[in-house]
């Protein structure tokens, strides 16, 4: 019995809850019911800003009344875009303003929507998110765009101990329009007027101006300028207002090189005045003419002397060849201007009379097609300093009328070149059509071997043939080191990370074994590379033109290439440091010399990204640090960057440099911390207008 009583109280409790239950959820029915049909809207899942009206009124019906409208302005977050129209108060027919509820009411319907603004596509990515063939790049964001005027302000500062007062410039002025192409070291006027002879090409060579009186202002871009179109697509087209020059069209239009595509567009098809019917074909022949020419393998880098606009570089890097395309700034002006619009790697330089600013055995193939370069001229002094660049093994392609045209003079020019090159001891491997081939020997046994006192002699064992900043030009042929260095080189891409036999021959100062110094500089640019494009989101930059200003062995330009960046790095080691180029290009990668207290040839707004690693603290020694900067400013695009890794003690004054000359730094840690000795300061370059 006892048992059963404690069951019916238990039954009688849980009947008592159930009750409850039912009796508080009708409750609440019945009162939500009430309220949503009553004076105040139930709505889910939605904030309420009853101050809040736009001009864009939406109206949703919401359950639990169906066929119903409600205005959901009062929802709206009062934080709209600013290029929304402002809210307009409504008002009656009598002028009074209406309220709140009135304006609610049928008799005030909702004014009607305005429509919908146009869609303009910046880029690649269409209005729906999705990738397109089809794209126009747009003008530069207002945003990005600063009304600079021409005036150079300049502050005095006054030491009061010394009662001395320096002079800083606060802000540096826009230089006049007739500089936005200019190239201090190669247009410099005077200096070119004092030269005592100009018949060799002396005028095309560097000409720099003394200390002191170089660029001291901001050089502008042309009107009508835009951010370029990006890779790939600049290989075919290019903006005609950044580079507004039609004299290669008039010149070469019917030679397949350049076209005016419609009122704002250069257009490249590929050709060249030796292969008018595309650099594709051209390519393909040569491959054929000699199989043991296998582009993207054995032969990586390349040289191709009088460009043009560099189409026979363009489309070699589908076939992974990097190609320096060099030309002179002459009567086909703005070649390599071009040519770096395109996106492909050029430079500015002349065969004249001294070296050219690349190591010995730098390039695998050497090609010259109607470069209109007399390379028998004073003995071959011109075919010296090509066998001088050219790798042991290496070949020579020569596409030019002297190899196909049986005229008196022209044939006498290939006998010329014939009994040069077998001087040489260069081999004539295949001759068909239009081009001629050659090809270097693997070391000096042919030289050797040669008739006592024939010309070109073997150059002094004493001279570098990688010494090349204002070198003159020798009449003999550089030898080929007996150790083999240089021509037993690892095909690609294995080469990239292989340490090259040159990497003994390099005079520096090594506390471990310069193999581990090698790899130990390439793991440390990966991860840097690899967290730039992590956390700096790098592929989202349109990154084309990179310049390494202190490039070592060429570890931050393998680092691009190991983390599918699709850029090309043009390598630049100082020569306040030890000469790495050798070792640069037997990685299969391309470089220069340059001396940073002077400009670099080439044109202004030619690069996207310019990268300086421990730069500034050793060239301070030797320039102002301003010189180097406004260089930098020349040759970096607007809307470019810069990313200047060095000590904490040389970043104040390089900050207020860059806001002198209008780009936006920031100063950012490195990976060791806030307490590390070294910062990176990242500079944006905006577009400046008077």
């Amino acid at each position: 019995m006892k048992l059963l009583g404690n069951v019916d109280l238990l039954t009688s409790q849980t009947a008592i809850k159930f009750a409850a239950f039912i009796f508080i959820s009708v409750s609440f029915f019945y009162l939500g019911k009430h309220w949503s049909d009553g004076s105040r809207q139930l709505i889910f899942f939605s904030r309420q800003s009853p101050s809040a009206t736009a001009s864009y009124i939406p109206t949703v019906g919401i359950s639990p009344n169906f066929n119903k409208e409600f205005n959901i302005s009062a929802l709206i977050s009062a934080t709209e875009p600013e290029t929304e129209s402002k809210p307009v108060d409504p008002v009656k027919n009598d002028g009074k303003p209406v309220s709140a509820s009135e304006a609610h009411s049928p008799q005030h319907p909702p004014t009607t929507p305005p429509p919908p603004p146009v869609i303009k596509s910046y880029g690649i990515v269409d209005e729906n998110g999705t990738m397109s063939d089809e794209f126009e790049i747009g003008e530069f964001d207002p945003n990005l765009v600063e009304n600079w005027g021409n005036g150079t302000e300049i502050q005095e500062e006054t030491k009061t101990e010394g009662a001395t007062s320096t002079f800083r410039v606060k802000k540096f002025g826009l230089c006049d329009e007739s500089m936005r192409e200019y190239i201090p070291c190669l247009d410099n006027v005077e200096a070119i007027k004092r030269l005592k002879s100009t018949e060799k090409g002396e005028r095309f060579e560097r000409h720099c101006p003394e200390k002191g009186k170089g660029l001291n202002c901001l050089v502008p871009a042309p009107k009508g300028y835009r951010p370029p179109v990006p890779w790939p697509r600049s290989r075919d087209e290019v903006w005609f207002y950044n580079v507004p020059h039609t004299r290669l069209v008039d010149d070469k239009g019917g030679q397949n090189w350049i076209s005016k595509k419609g009122k704002d567009k250069f257009s490249f098809p590929g050709g060249g005045t030796q292969f008018i019917h595309g650099a594709d074909q051209y390519l393909n022949q040569i491959s054929k003419m000699v199989p043991e020419i296998t582009f993207g393998q054995h032969i990586r880098v390349v040289l191709d002397v009088g460009c043009g606009v560099a189409s026979f570089g363009a489309y070699l890097l589908s076939r992974n060849v990097i190609t320096m395309s060099i030309a002179p700034k002459d009567v086909h002006e703005n070649q390599i201007q071009f040519a770096l619009e395109r996106g492909v790697p050029a430079m500015a330089a002349a065969f004249a009379t001294r070296r050219l600013l690349y190591p010995s055995q730098a390039f695998d193939l050497i090609h010259c097609s109607r470069c209109r370069i007399n390379w028998t001229r004073d003995d071959g002094i011109l075919l010296l300093e090509v066998n001088r660049m050219l790798r042991a093994g290496g070949y020579f392609a020569w596409a030019a009328q002297p190899v196909y045209k049986h005229e008196q003079a022209l044939e006498e020019q290939w006998e010329e070149m014939l009994n040069l090159t077998t001087r040489l001891c260069w081999n004539l491997v295949k001759k068909e059509g239009y081009i001629a081939i050659w090809q270097k020997p693997f070391n000096n046994s042919c030289y050797l071997s040669r008739e006592a006192g024939t010309i070109p002699p073997l150059c002094d064992p004493n001279d570098d043939p990688d010494n090349v900043l204002y070198v003159d030009l020798k009449a003999c042929i550089s030898r080929i080191p007996e150790n083999g260095y240089g021509a037993n080189v690892a095909p690609w891409p294995a080469r990239l990370q292989t340490p090259p036999d040159r990497l003994q021959s390099i005079h520096i100062e090594s506390y471990i074994a310069r193999k581990e110094l090698f790899k130990a500089e390439s793991k440390y640019w990966n991860e840097i590379v690899a967290s730039y494009v992590r956390a700096l989101h790098w592929k989202k930059y349109k990154l084309r033109n990179v310049m390494d200003m202190r490039a070592g062995f060429g570890g931050f330009a393998a680092a691009m290439i190991d983390n599918q960046l699709d850029a090309w790095v043009l390598n630049v080691v100082p020569v306040s440091g030890p000469n790495t180029l050798p070792v640069i290009y037997d990685r299969g990668l391309i470089g220069v010399m340059h001396d940073w207290c002077e400009s670099f040839d080439t044109y202004p707004r030619t690069y996207d990204l310019l990268h300086a690693a421990g730069l500034f603290s050793v060239e301070r020694k030797r320039c102002n640090m301003s010189t180097i900067m406004l260089e930098m400013d020349r040759i970096l695009r607007p809307g470019g960057r810069v990313y200047i890794r060095d000590s904490l003690d040389v970043m104040d004054e390089l900050q207020d440099i860059a806001k002198a000359m209008g780009w936006h730094p920031t100063l950012r840690d490195t990976s060791e911390g806030p307490h590390a000795s070294y910062r990176i300061l990242v500079c944006d370059k905006r577009l400046l207008r008077s």
